[in-house]
């Protein structure tokens, strides 16, 4: 049996389900999360806690057990909690600021990138960060996770000097310059 796949999903307080067949809905105090699962897997809700079964023993339906009760558990822990990417800045003049709910970057490109946030994601700039410190919030693990990527996307962290848009505590490799190659 999947190690992950048989462990319950124990729900916290103010945390309700729906099981509708293979639909889930799971409202908290973050805010609500739905999603459709493949319909072989059997869900049910026993004793404040989430059940999934599979089938068979088939490899695909291992594969299903434990990759539905993982995001079964992603979604209890984003609407009870939330999930948090913070993001670094490094670089001279490289800054991001808020303009209403809008994300503002210098990156070092002729223009400013604005980022605009998808629904139920918000951004958050530390003042005492002076703008090199970007928080990304919300309930879905995956699109906080892809819109993360994104930003870092405008300017990832480049080997030479280390300038660039990196994940707080991210490790960038420095090589060495024309200097380094006597």
């Amino acid at each position: 049996m999947s190690r992950i796949g048989k462990q319950p999903v124990v729900l916290p307080d103010k945390v309700t389900v729906h099981i509708d067949r293979n639909s889930v809905t799971i409202s908290g105090p973050k805010g609500q999360l739905s999603r459709d699962f493949n319909p072989d897997m059997a869900i049910c809700q026993e004793n404040g806690s989430i059940i999934v079964a599979r089938p068979s023993d088939q490899r695909h339906h291992k594969a299903l057990h434990g990759l539905t009760r993982a995001l079964l558990a992603n979604m209890v822990e984003g609407v009870s909690s939330g999930y948090r990417k913070t993001l670094q800045i490094q670089g001279v003049g490289y800054q991001a600021t808020l303009q209403g709910s809008n994300l503002q970057l210098r990156l070092g490109h002729s223009h400013e990138v604005i980022v605009e946030p998808p629904a139920n994601i918000t951004f958050d700039v530390p003042k005492d960060s002076r703008g090199t410190l970007i928080h990304v919030d919300g309930i879905d693990k995956q699109v906080v996770g892809q819109v993360a990527a994104d930003i870092r996307g405008w300017r990832p962290p480049e080997p030479y000097k280390g300038k660039g848009v990196r994940y707080l505590g991210e490790y960038v490799r420095r090589k060495a310059g024309k200097a380094g190659k006597r």
